[in-house]
């Protein structure tokens, strides 16, 4: 019997019924969950600051350039970079070109009459002002006799009265017009006297300071181009001066800045330190371009700083307002509602709205005045998450298989 069972047929379909239970079926079921995610703070008690940003440059008011129009090779060279220089002190000497030296000639000969019209002006001064006083002298003489000491004398307007008034009169103008022709000479004096400067074959410093920038040597050929009014600059001179900084300020942003405003500043060259001034001068008049208003300001550094340079790039923040021992949140956790301010406070595991007063903002943190208190926990944003969850199960698609006289389970004996 058991030979009839195990026929060729029954084998092959013995085998594979027994490699598909092996292989069993598999069936996924997929869930999704939801979760909502709070990011919470805390009211806390501390400084808010009230800042206005603005742009600007490093300006050279704290150093003046030493140029020269003359051409010529330098001859000799008294100074170098980083050397502290009073105003006068030789910095070069060059040994001029024709064209230089005439214009020297020249320059000279300008400066030598201007020097000596303001002398003569001087002197003429002094003459006027004498004749002035004796005129004067004669006029109060003859008002105070006996004959004129009554201002409403008809004798004033006797002809030996009114030639002496006028005498003194005419030589009072004569006097203040003496003051005005000695100012026109000093202007001239220099005028000439920087004319001079710049076509002198010995170059000195103009101010006070050290000397930066200055690449001449012995030997060098300096060269100007004709016809320049306000030379080559060969190097400059910086005072201890603090530096300062030129920015513009919108419309806006002029209403809220005021003189001696503090200012905390960064410069691109130097980020990783925070420098701090004030404002010391504001241009209320302004200027427009391109239909956009700007309002020119100075903020002058508070102490001196040699690593700082003109035109340095400069991010400004003037403190317009400072609030000290208030209740700060951050602005993101505040929303309003029609004209009302409110919160989500955080009380036993459930959120509740809270109306709220606010007072000034710094864009980023907001002063609530009534409504919170310190350690109050507030909802800044809750964001809802799916999630999505897997499990398998395995089983077979077949129950008990028989296959002729055989059951899925076994062989019978």
């Amino acid at each position: 019997m058991i030979k009839n069972l195990f026929t060729s047929k029954n084998i092959v379909v013995f085998i594979a019924i027994s490699l598909v239970s092996i292989f069993a079926f598999m069936r996924s079921r997929q869930t999704k969950q939801q979760t909502t995610q709070i990011q919470t703070a805390q009211v806390e008690r501390g400084t808010l600051i009230i800042t206005v940003g603005a742009s600007g440059a490093v300006s050279s008011s704290n150093s003046r350039t030493v140029s020269t129009n003359v051409s010529g090779v330098v001859k000799k060279v008294y100074v170098q970079n980083d050397q502290y220089v009073k105003e006068g002190d030789k910095l070069v000497d060059l040994e001029l070109d024709q064209e230089s030296k005439q214009s020297y000639t020249q320059a000279l000969a300008s400066y030598q009459s201007a020097k000596n019209a303001l002398s003569s002006a001087q002197a003429t001064l002094y003459t006027t002002q004498a004749t002035m006083f004796t005129k004067w002298d004669d006029f109060k003489e003859l008002a105070e006799s006996d004959t004129y000491d009554d201002a409403g004398s008809v004798n004033r307007n006797l002809p030996e009265f009114k030639v002496s008034e006028n005498t003194w009169l005419a030589s009072e103008a004569q006097y203040k017009n003496q003051q005005a022709a000695i100012a026109q000479a000093q202007t001239s004096l220099q005028s000439s006297s920087q004319s001079l400067r710049l076509s002198s074959p010995t170059i000195y410093a103009p101010i006070s300071g050290k000397v930066s920038g200055l690449s001449l040597m012995e030997g060098v050929v300096l060269s100007t181009e004709a016809g320049t009014t306000t030379g080559q600059t060969i190097a400059n001179i910086v005072t201890d001066a603090r530096a300062t900084v030129e920015i513009s300020l919108t419309e806006i942003d002029m209403t809220k800045v005021k003189l001696n405003n503090k200012v905390t500043m960064t410069l691109d060259a130097l980020p990783d330190k925070t420098y701090t001034g004030k404002v010391m001068s504001i241009d209320t008049v302004g200027s427009v371009s391109s239909g956009v208003t700007s309002y020119p300001a100075v903020i002058v550094f508070d102490t001196s700083v040699p690593e700082i340079f003109s035109n340095m790039s400069v991010e400004a923040n003037i403190i317009t307002q400072t609030k000290t021992d208030v209740l700060v949140i951050p602005s993101s956790a505040l929303q309003k509602q029609n004209e009302s301010a409110y919160v989500r406070v955080m009380k036993n595991g459930a959120e509740k709205q809270v109306t709220v007063e606010t007072g000034i903002s710094s864009g980023t943190q907001v002063e609530i005045v009534s409504g919170l208190s310190e350690g109050d926990v507030i909802v800044i944003s809750s964001v809802q998450t799916s999630t999505t969850k897997s499990s398998t199960q395995s089983t077979s698609p077949f129950g008990n298989v028989r296959v002729g006289g055989m059951s899925g389970g076994g062989i019978p004996h």
